[in-house]
């Protein structure tokens, strides 16, 4: 691990108290036993990390629908979408993106529209990982509609260790592809609800990068990546 790329990139505000507070930590264990200091110094550090909130390129062709968040594509499957999302009863495609501690956690608008609706549903703290998550975990729903009326579901969910879903915007707020609209503290998933229709570009166990990986184009929704079926 580059220390020094860690240190160059910018971290969200929403993580300035936490490393405050691990920095405090760390200078107590220094007053209690110095060794202890390697052990804080390294935790803090991590906590920076976490909170990174690097530069990304955003793709400006029309139709794009990028990744929200960071980490693996962790399923991929048609589903009836939660309600919370108002997107009816008709089976979509849900693209999953698994974020462990070290990914990154701010989460990014996979197209550009208006915020139509968003919903917080308390719930469990499991595996998040798991498909029944989706159903059962905390979870924050939102539904971004794009200027012709296309929508798109995306739903933060907490898993075993997240237990902070934070969200940036509200009902009727603009929001440009790639723009930063919440954040989950400490490993957590992201649902992605296509349209109907619509492939994904992406496959399970793919890397994805919010606001940069391709996951469907809405101009040509029966693209496929190579290698997946229809």
């Amino acid at each position: 691990m580059n220390m020094l790329k860690i240190v160059a990139v910018p971290m969200h505000p929403e993580g300035r108290k936490f490393v405050a507070i691990f920095a405090t930590i760390t200078v107590a264990l220094w007053l209690v036993w110095a060794p202890l200091f390697w052990i804080g110094a390294g935790v803090t550090v991590w906590c920076y990390y976490f909170f990174r909130d690097p530069v990304r390129v955003i793709p400006q062709q029309p139709g794009l629908v990028v990744s929200p968040a960071d980490g693996v594509v962790s399923l991929i499957e048609d589903v009836v979408p939660t309600a919370d999302l108002g997107l009816g009863e008709a089976p979509l495609t849900r693209v999953s993106v698994f974020m462990n501690v070290f990914n990154c956690h701010v989460n990014r608008a996979p197209i550009a529209g208006k915020v139509a609706h968003i919903v917080y549903h308390h719930g469990k703290f499991l595996n998040a990982s798991l498909d029944k998550a989706s159903e059962h975990n905390e979870r924050n729903s939102l539904t971004i509609e794009a200027p012709d009326g296309t929508r798109i579901g995306v739903v933060q969910i907490a898993g075993l260790v997240a237990r902070r879903i934070v969200c940036f915007v509200r009902e009727g707020d603009a929001l440009g592809i790639g723009h930063r609209f919440g954040l989950i503290r400490f490993g957590s998933r992201l649902d992605i609800y296509l349209p109907q229709g619509v492939s994904p570009l992406v496959s399970v166990g793919q890397t994805a990068v919010a606001g940069e990986t391709i996951l469907a184009d809405l101009a040509n929704p029966r693209q496929t990546r190579p290698g997946i079926a229809e």
